[in-house]
């Protein structure tokens, strides 16, 4: 009995990793057509999350994106979105499994960015401008996004509309994130802050404050 359940394991596996890797998106398989572009050596792993608005996706050069990978371009399938991209993920970048980008009006995500599980990434919020109206009832607001090339999102990270980070930032596991970040800072927190930043003169250091009664 061990030998045949060994064996039917054997197959198991062996089969699911055939599917995974004829179930994976590339720019030369059916599902990859449908994108504005896919660049050379992309791969979606299989299995993928809800996609759907790919014709205002852009993803550039052998950028991975892992299990369950949730993109979207718009309020629901068919959302016309107007001409040129909505979402644009750079070139050798790794998008960690389980993770949610939500383009409704700009997202750009530079060069080689990478992100752990299960990271949120939107340009768009519901308001409560009403209080009497239910706040999944009011418009929503959308503002632009930008990651800097080289960064890195830390694992269940929550990238907010309107939220600017320069090149080569970190964000801390579990951090929320809205607002403009330079070059070279590290974030973190609920909600998020500066902690760290770098430059020549100083190196890493903490952010410089300002005595205002000086």
């Amino acid at each position: 009995m061990s030998l045949v359940r060994r064996a039917l394991g054997a197959l198991i596996h062996r089969t699911y990793t055939a599917i995974r890797h004829a179930g994976a998106i590339t720019p030369s398989t059916p599902a990859g057509y449908r994108f504005g572009r896919l660049g050379d050596g992309v791969s979606i792993a299989f299995p993928p999350g809800a996609i759907f608005g790919e014709r205002w996706m852009e993803i550039g050069e052998h950028t991975l994106v892992g299990e369950r990978v949730s993109l979207s371009c718009g309020m629901m399938p068919g959302h016309d979105l107007g001409d040129g991209s909505v979402l644009r993920i750079g070139g050798g970048c790794s998008i960690g499994r389980g993770s949610h980008i939500v383009a409704h009006q700009s997202i750009d995500i530079g060069d080689h960015v990478f992100t752990g599980p299960y990271v949120y990434i939107t340009d768009q919020n519901h308001v409560y401008d009403d209080p009497e109206v239910p706040i999944g009832r009011q418009w929503p607001r959308n503002s632009p996004v930008s990651i800097g090339a080289g960064s890195w999102l830390g694992a269940g990270a929550i990238i907010l509309p309107g939220t600017t980070l320069g090149r080569q930032c970190v964000v801390a596991g579990g951090a929320v994130v809205r607002g403009e970040f330079p070059d070279h800072s590290v974030v973190a927190g609920v909600p998020a802050r500066r902690v760290r930043g770098y430059t020549p003169e100083m190196g890493w250091h903490a952010p410089v404050t300002f005595d205002a009664t000086t």
